[in-house]
């Protein structure tokens, strides 16, 4: 079976197990380490184990539930992926990207990427949000290495505006609405999974980047060559390597009680989102 069936496959049984998504016009969003809690604010909340969808890996890394999360917010339907794969765990790309090339295929009227991420710049503070504004791939890789993704869409997709320009603006405007700080900045995907020593934190920021994590470069990559509106954002979970206090040590349990703390300010700024989604939602 190839991969457009595999991922064909996977939208059936989703639509099977929910037929709300059946027509489409949904938000993606892809929680990540410890964002999981954002999913209490849905309302009619369905839960599906990543286990129950065919195709769909089920994650190895404290902090991602593994599972898919249909609800509505502001009464817009959301389909979350509660928990990613990543390419430490020991996939291939096509694994990595499985979930949001289904949410894409599916009929996601846009993706909203988030991630814990370490805080290089100097203006970044543990427990800010920072929307994406660009990304730096750093792993090496590229989740359309090879034939398999051909099906899907153009082998070379124009990078340029890889984050939409008039999703960040809307999240902006949200931020505002809600009251909320959000900074902007470029992210950096690295393999990992060991955090970055201080030499490779001082490089990346060299490079222009705002924050480094293990996540999310694949994701949008891919969403890119089907097509579909992509937006991001980080919540600052620790200071990279070498740039906090001394002594500092990096720990994931930390990183994910850090973000357990932004989930409310996360949850108000994706309804405040929502609530502009007139200007966009059906424009996908």
């Amino acid at each position: 079976m190839g991969l457009r069936e595999d991922l064909e496959r996977s939208v059936r049984c989703l639509r099977q197990l929910d037929p709300r998504i059946a027509g489409g016009g949904f938000l993606g969003i892809v929680l990540g380490s410890g964002l999981a809690g954002l999913v209490d604010a849905l309302d009619d909340l369905v839960e599906i184990p990543y286990g129950e969808v065919d195709g769909f890996t089920a994650p190895t890394v404290p902090g991602h539930t593994g599972t898919v999360a249909i609800g509505t917010l502001r009464g817009k339907l959301i389909v979350a992926l509660r928990g990613r794969i990543h390419l430490y765990e020991g996939h291939d790309g096509d694994t990595v990207v499985h979930g949001v090339r289904t949410l894409a295929l599916a009929g996601a009227s846009a993706v909203v990427l988030t991630n814990a991420a370490g805080g290089l710049h100097p203006e970044l503070h543990v427990g800010d949000l920072m929307m994406i504004d660009d990304h730096i791939n750093l792993t090496g890789l590229n989740p359309l290495i090879g034939s398999s993704s051909l099906a899907l869409g153009p082998r070379f997709p124009d990078m340029t505006e890889a984050w939409d320009p008039s999703l960040r603006a809307e999240l902006i405007s949200a931020a505002g609405d809600a009251a909320l700080q959000l900074k902007r900045g470029v992210y950096v995907g690295v393999l990992g999974p060991s955090y970055e020593t201080p030499a490779e934190v001082r490089m990346v920021g060299l490079l222009g980047g705002d924050v480094v994590g293990m996540s999310t470069v694949f994701e949008a990559i891919a969403l890119r060559q089907l097509d579909c509106r992509v937006a991001g954002v980080s919540v600052v979970s620790n200071a990279a390597a070498g740039t906090g206090e001394p002594g500092d040590t990096l720990d994931h349990a930390h990183v994910a009680d850090v973000v357990v703390g932004a989930t409310e300010r996360m949850t108000q700024l994706l309804a405040a989102f929502i609530d502009r989604s007139a200007s966009w939602w059906e424009a996908a």
